[in-house]
């Protein structure tokens, strides 16, 4: 990824800086939006590629990709109007919570949740954008596994625009896969439907077909956009394909379950 050529390097510089001590200091920052413009994706995607780089520089490893706002219902919590996309680092693999280990929260700043489709990919999807339908990114499809994705904003209030969000990683934080995989052959995604409770209560439910009407949908969507950003998706990589129905806030203690049909419940506890 490059900057944008009507940004300067700069302001990109102080973004990456401004966003990167608010995960640090777990303290939320101000809205970068005031040094990148709200509508400058080029500039909100090189924000994200430096705060990521940081990261690969100290020695975390990129596991996949996840899209954001793919749901109607997200959009609207958060106040846009499209789907975004960020990267899944190896640190941010918190999956042995569904063996009963307490999930810590000690890197998290304004954590809510939300309940999606996963899937592994068997093979690279590297072809001209033309070319990526939704028979390939099927094909290529490995297993869909159920997923909860603990989303994060460095912002204050999350009060943050598109360009907000997608420099902030698309606003990641951890996330949790089960281990309960489904070949498509036995799954079709946009059919699900999810119900996700905290400490038992319901507290958002959902269905594929809200994910961009397919998370398969979805998962083109971002091969072509990966693509365009000179970085195909690739075999093993993890892909979060986004809410099936709005995220909720959870605290300390909690208990989450996230009950997607076709697989079983995935369960975490927090630490108090």
């Amino acid at each position: 990824m490059t900057s944008s050529p009507t940004i300067e390097p700069a302001a990109i510089a102080a973004a990456v800086e401004r966003l990167a001590t608010a995960q640090a200091t777990r303290v939320p920052c101000s809205a970068v939006r005031d040094l990148i413009g709200t509508d400058d994706l080029p500039a909100a995607y090189a924000v994200q590629q430096g705060l990521v780089q940081a990261r690969l520089d100290g020695g975390v490893t990129v596991v996949g990709r996840k899209i954001g706002a793919t749901s109607e219902a997200v959009q609207q919590q958060l106040g846009v109007d499209q789907p975004d996309f960020g990267y899944l680092l190896s640190d941010m693999d918190v999956s042995s919570g569904v063996d009963g280990t307490p999930i810590s929260m000690r890197t998290l700043v304004q954590p809510r949740v939300e309940a999606e489709v996963a899937f592994v990919l068997a093979r690279d999807i590297d072809v001209p954008e033309d070319e990526i339908t939704i028979d390939l990114v099927r094909d290529a499809v490995e297993v869909a596994l159920p997923a909860l994705e603990i989303v994060d904003s460095r912002i204050e209030g999350w009060d943050i625009g598109f360009t907000d969000t997608v420099a902030d990683n698309a606003s990641s934080g951890l996330f949790v896969v089960g281990r309960d995989g489904r070949p498509l052959s036995e799954l079709e995604p946009r059919d699900v439907t999810m119900s996700l409770t905290i400490n038992s209560e319901e507290r958002s439910t959902g269905t594929g077909a809200a994910c961009l009407g397919d998370p398969l949908e979805a998962l083109r969507w971002l091969a072509v956009q990966a693509t365009r950003f000179g970085d195909p998706l690739r075999a093993g990589h993890l892909i979060l394909s986004g809410a099936l129905g709005p995220f909720v806030p959870f605290a300390p203690g909690d208990r989450v379950t996230a009950s997607i049909s076709g697989f079983a419940p995935l369960t975490v506890q927090f630490e108090e």
